[in-house]
């Protein structure tokens, strides 16, 4: 009796973590199904990870479904869902355009949220399956100079915890993954990069995926990528008034470089 090589779709994939993550895993073995807008660098992905690849929005409901339902003829058990998909905000509440704030909570949150539930038939073929949500440190803690983003992985944190419970259930679990700084192509962290006594705070996708697939091999609920950055999450819960005082006393915004497209998805 043959064994069927397990399946995992990542959305985002095109670069960043979700190229690095599409890399890892088929390194272990597994077949992925990477998603993402922009085609080229999709199959350049796949060339590399043997992956398929599938153009989609993940912001556009009607967009999503129709790639899961193209996904789930050719595969109906999918192992591993990985919403990766992410993009950055230009700015603050104020001074973002209201189509970027729309922009940043479709793809940041609602995208995970589609994806999820599109996905879903193939999770509960596969029981036992997994889900894996990108969230980030800015979804634990204060980032004023970037409101929109910030919020929408507060968002996306809280969808990611509620889901475990509800999906225990059906077979799946969770595993919800906070980055802190990491350089990829929308989110270059020039910022930090420019000061010598922070670079080392920014860490590299590639470290990132193993990071990841070490989390799920050991089947942890949610980690924090640097550990020590669990502070920021843990000072915010316990002193919120102290942090936002804190951070109200910088300068938000300054230096901050944003590829005028936005950058791409992760």
């Amino acid at each position: 009796m043959s064994t069927r090589q397990r399946v995992a779709v990542i959305t985002g994939a095109s670069s960043g973590i979700g190229a690095a993550l599409a890399r890892t895993l088929a390194e272990r073995g597994w077949h992925c199904v990477l998603l993402a807008r922009r085609v080229e660098r999709l199959e350049q992905v796949a060339g590399e990870s043997g992956a398929e690849i599938e153009t989609c929005d993940v912001s556009s409901r009607e967009d999503v479904d129709r790639v899961a339902a193209r996904v789930l003829e050719r595969h109906p058990a999918i192992d591993l869902l990985v919403n990766n998909a992410g993009i950055p905000s230009h700015g603050s509440f104020l001074t973002a355009s209201p189509e970027r704030i729309e922009q940043v909570i479709g793809t940041n949150y609602l995208g995970s949220v589609w994806c999820l539930r599109a996905f879903l038939p193939g999770l509960e073929q596969a029981s036992p399956s997994l889900v894996v949500n990108i969230a980030s440190v800015a979804g634990t803690t204060v980032v004023p100079d970037a409101g929109p983003y910030s919020a929408s992985k507060h968002a996306q944190l809280a969808f990611s915890r509620a889901l475990r419970a509800e999906l225990r259930p059906r077979g799946v679990s969770v595993l919800t993954v906070n980055p802190g700084p990491v350089a990829t192509e929308g989110f270059p962290q020039t910022r930090l990069i420019r000061r010598r006594s922070m670079r080392w705070t920014v860490l590299t996708p590639d470290r990132i995926a193993e990071k990841i697939v070490r989390a799920i091999e050991r089947g942890r609920t949610e980690v924090v990528i640097p550990r020590w950055m669990r502070i920021a999450g843990i000072s915010t819960g316990l002193f919120p008034a102290t942090v936002t005082r804190m951070v109200a006393r910088g300068d938000p915004g300054r230096d901050v470089e944003i590829p005028e497209d936005g950058g791409a998805e992760r």
